[in-house]
């Protein structure tokens, strides 16, 4: 027991510290936590982790599975695993000191636009699509890849690979994509670009004879389709996509692994993440309890480690824009 511990026993603890020139504040927090006094600078926290499990956080984000994964991907695949061991922000501060986390792309700012005001707030009711281009061999070679989105789900509902951009192949595509999500007439809005095949006049008739609404992007405005771009982002910062394509074999050999990959096993930060097969099959809420359930162990075995309350499980948006009204957006996820 300190001096000034001893003393305030026999004078009171105000008069100790007064006399001793001791901070009662200190004196309080070593009665409540029962620490020895700390180093002169320094501060210790209730919360902080064990060098022990510090060591088992970084184990675990060197796992060969998570060698090209974020710390959000890591935290939610853990949490899939009934397993926690700090949050989101412990996990990057762990890897900063080990100098072991930098951005691995160069970021563009945009400068703001009005953009259309599409509403999404359950599945197949907004689809967005787009076009890119895989670069081929050889120099102005390219393969041209159809993808449609679900916006609210962010699920891949259809794609294909073409050596050219047609009008006839996207109309294929979407009465496929239609026929397999049992789209009903006056049930979705389908938002492009205005490239060729977008506007043309035979894909506009197919929508007008399956009961489907079309919008387009203002012209010369690429981020006025925000989600299909922001997928195809996705697909090419993947680790394994390569500079270019020997063939379309094998640039449909390699969608064939990204779809599944990114429809089933993709932790989406969009949708808390969570994969969109989840959101799109109406099985969010089940895995939120489940992982709501882990944080609640976690909680209770160590409650000193969270700030102000317990840990809570974020819930699925009930609705996503393409850029909403001003009086809307904070509705936006």
């Amino acid at each position: 027991m300190s001096t000034v511990e001893t003393l305030s026993e026999s004078v009171g603890v105000k008069r100790a510290c007064s006399d001793l020139s001791f901070p009662r504040s200190v004196l309080y927090r070593r009665r409540r936590h029962r620490l020895s006094p700390p180093p002169v600078g320094a501060r210790i926290s209730a919360r902080r982790l064990q060098d022990e499990e510090k060591s088992a956080v970084l184990s675990c984000l060197h796992e060969e599975r998570f060698q090209d994964c974020s710390p959000a991907e890591v935290y939610a695949s853990l949490l899939d695993d009934g397993r926690y061991h700090c949050s989101i922000r412990t996990m990057y501060r762990l890897l900063n000191a080990q100098g072991e986390n930098r951005e691995r792309r160069d970021q563009l700012i945009h400068p703001p636009y009005k953009k259309p005001e599409l509403l999404a707030s359950g599945p197949n009711q907004l689809w967005s699509w787009d076009i890119t281009k895989l670069r081929g061999p050889v120099k102005w070679s390219f393969y041209y890849l159809y993808v449609i989105l679900d916006v609210f789900s962010r699920y891949v509902t259809g794609w294909m690979i073409s050596y050219r951009e047609t009008a006839a192949l996207a109309k294929q595509l979407i009465e496929n994509s239609c026929e397999k999500q049992k789209i009903v007439p006056g049930q979705l809005t389908i938002h492009a670009d205005r490239g060729s095949s977008m506007t043309s006049k035979s894909l506009a008739l197919l929508l007008a004879d399956l009961g489907v609404v079309k919008t387009h992007s203002r012209p010369h405005v690429s981020d006025d389709n925000p989600f299909s771009e922001a997928h195809f982002k996705t697909m090419k910062y993947r680790p394994d996509y390569p500079d270019r394509f020997g063939s379309i074999q094998d640039a449909r050999r390699f969608c064939q692994d990204f779809f599944p990959w990114y429809n089933h096993q993709h932790h989406h930060s969009g949708l808390r993440l969570l994969t969109p097969a989840t959101v799109h099959y109406g099985q969010a809420a089940q895995l939120i309890s489940k992982r709501q359930s882990v944080l609640d162990g976690a909680y209770l075995a160590h409650p000193e480690r969270f700030v102000r309350r317990a840990p809570q499980h974020p819930s699925l948006p009930e609705a996503v824009w393409i850029n909403p009204p001003v009086s809307n957006k904070e509705n936006t996820p």
